[in-house]
Parts: C-alpha cells; structure tokens; sequence
C-alpha cells in the first residue's frame, strides 16, 4: 500500500524533471531570438545614422550651391 503513493510521488517528480529540461530548452532558445532580435536592431540602428548623415551632408552640398 505504502508503495503506490511513493510511485506516484516519482512519476510527479519524473514529470517536473521533464517539464523543468522543457522549460531550459525553450528558455535556451528565447535567449537566442532576444540576442538576434538585439544584433538586427544594432545594425538597423546603424545603417539609420549613416542614411541620416548622407541625407546631411546633401543637404549641406545644397546649400553651399546656393
């Protein structure tokens, strides 16, 4: 009789066990987009600084013409 609930007791832990290397793995991954997410926005973020000097120093070229 004693033995059921310690079976029991085992399948739950075996279970949080397999939820818990779930849950790493999928934490894993996250981690993984954040850091691409964070790498495209870096790059975008350059080529907007050197889009908005271009757009400048055209500006500047414009108005040394007039």
């Amino acid at each position: 009789m004693a033995d059921n609930p310690l079976k029991d007791l085992e399948n739950k832990i075996d279970e949080l066990i397999s939820l818990c290397r779930e849950l790493n793995r999928e934490n894993c991954a996250l981690k993984a987009e954040i850091a691409g997410w964070r790498e495209e926005r870096k790059d975008l973020l350059d080529k907007n600084e050197l889009a908005r000097s271009k757009v400048e120093a055209m500006i500047n070229r414009l108005r040394t013409m007039e």
